[in-house]
């Protein structure tokens, strides 16, 4: 009988409306040039193909996610709940610190430009370099409760419970 990790939280960084507005746009603006010395079915194509290469490129880069099950998981870094510090709720003004210069130099920044709050997460593994993980989230408070619940219950899988789950090597 296997177990079921414990609630945890799960976000995807997706872009907001606006950079996908931004991405219509500039594709809408390379289509009006391109139709001054082409014809409108050239120009029509040109914004077709800069919206889908531009909207697939920020797709791809949009979906970047953070994850709280039995570890805690930014993108492809996984990190075992025994290695976590102190979780710190970040606001606009704290975190924008922390990411110019408040930032250290081995800390592991998870964020995206259209995020504009987040989680600092102290890491307590001697081995490891990294002082912290800064989190970008849309909802701090719950990615800093699903930690915090993790790093008190020492929460990690059994290796006698023969978990099928394979995170493929991350």
């Amino acid at each position: 009988m296997s177990s079921s990790p414990p609630a945890g939280h799960r976000e995807r960084l997706s872009p907001s409306l606006s950079w996908w507005a931004a991405v219509a746009g500039f594709a809408l603006t390379c289509g009006w040039l391109v139709l001054v010395l082409a014809p409108l079915l050239v120009a029509a194509g040109v914004t077709v193909v800069v919206g889908a290469v531009l909207g697939a490129g920020l797709a791809a880069w949009g979906s970047l996610q953070i994850g709280v099950d039995e570890h805690l998981r930014a993108g492809p870094a996984r990190i075992e709940p025994q290695h976590l510090g102190a979780v710190t709720t970040l606001d606009r003004a704290a975190y924008r610190h922390l990411m110019g210069p408040g930032a250290h130099g081995r800390a592991l920044l998870v964020t995206r430009p259209w995020i504009d709050r987040g989680v600092r997460v102290d890491i307590t593994d001697p081995r490891d370099p990294t002082p912290y993980w800064l989190l970008g989230s849309r909802h701090p408070d719950a990615l800093a409760a699903a930690v915090e619940r993790i790093r008190q219950t020492g929460t990690t899988p059994d290796p006698a419970a023969g978990r099928t789950d394979d995170d493929g090597g991350a």
